[in-house]
């Protein structure tokens, strides 16, 4: 009698997991399209919060640690505009925390292979405590760098989008700061949250020119410079707004078009530079934390920290030398 059932068990286990992935994909798609359809800032105005909360989530302006030497205040307010044009919601203390928590877990993971190879367990912990710190600092480095050049190219291919809606709206009759209003409402994360904020800076009180200087600072863009500086302009000078917003969207793509066939000459040689770059560092550190015993051996060679500055030296100066070689300024 039980082994009737099974054929029946197998149908209803198949027919339970088409559903289940079903569901899933349905939930991931609907997910991925309301991602499209709407900004953050929209999803959050929409979950019931008010513009002045919607403005501090999307803005961060925490209040920045008390730090005695401006040069550190200053560093630090650098690294929070950073993490902001990366579109992070974490602060760059957090980002020390978490990676306070990555170097620990690795130097507790080199300590097991230290105290199996034996030697100075001091000054091996040590040395193997300083690759674990370089390890975490370069890879949340190049996590946050990675976002921050993401966002900053999908907002910059947004952009001519959004000033096209403009110049639609100012030749049918709306006004600046309503064409800036449908832009947001129409477009998408990055832009149309940014320009969300543009609105939202005006209508508290700040003058228009101010809410896009602060975009322009805001987003680390060239291009919303040039549209802050175009539309600022015009206020004061006067002119057909629509007609420069739309000479400003050709210069915008005419850039972008050249930037992309700049990248694809010289993506090769970014690469390797890149990689030239960041490998060295990347073997010293992780040789420095699983088997820092090879360095601490050789503390006592009189040629060992002379060599040491010389070949630091030499990657500093190859490290500028190959950042003047891909920059390339168009």
């Amino acid at each position: 009698m039980t082994a009737a059932f099974v054929p029946l068990i197998y149908v209803l286990a198949f027919i339970a997991v088409v559903v289940l992935v079903q569901t899933l994909a349905g939930v991931v798609l609907e997910s991925g399209d309301k991602t499209r359809r709407v900004n953050r800032r929209l999803t959050m105005l929409d979950a019931g919060m008010d513009h002045e909360q919607v403005h501090a989530a999307l803005v961060r302006r925490s209040a920045a640690p008390q730090l005695a030497s401006r040069r550190l205040a200053a560093l630090y307010e650098r690294a929070e505009a950073y993490c902001r044009q990366a579109g992070l919601t974490v602060t760059p203390a957090r980002l020390a925390a978490i990676a306070g928590g990555a170097a620990a877990a690795i130097w507790l993971a080199g300590l097991v292979l230290v105290s199996v190879n034996g030697g100075d367990l001091l000054l091996n912990g040590a040395v193997s405590l300083v690759g674990a710190c370089a390890l975490s600092l370069l890879g949340v480095f190049l996590w946050v760098r990675r976002a921050r050049n993401a966002r900053l190219k999908k907002f910059e291919e947004q952009l001519p989008l959004a000033l096209d809606i403009m110049t639609r709206a100012i030749r049918a009759g709306h006004p600046v700061l309503a064409s800036v209003q449908l832009a947001a409402d129409e477009l998408g994360d990055p832009i149309g949250s940014e320009f969300g904020l543009i609105v939202d800076e005006t209508n508290y009180g700040a003058e228009f020119k101010a809410a896009l200087t602060s975009f322009a600072r805001r987003t680390g863009s060239g291009d919303a410079h040039f549209m802050a500086v175009a539309i600022n302009i015009q206020a004061e000078t006067g002119g057909n707004l629509a007609e420069i917003l739309e000479g400003l969207t050709r210069v915008m793509r005419g850039r972008g078009t050249l930037a992309k066939r700049v990248k694809a000459l010289a993506s090769e040689g970014k690469a390797s530079a890149y990689l030239l770059s960041a490998l060295p560092v990347g073997l010293v550190a992780f040789q420095a934390v699983f088997n820092p015993k090879f360095y601490t051996d050789k503390f006592s060679d009189p040629i060992f920290w002379p060599t040491v500055a010389c070949v630091g030296g030499l990657y500093l100066l190859g490290w500028a030398m190959i950042q003047r070689i891909i920059n390339f300024k168009y």
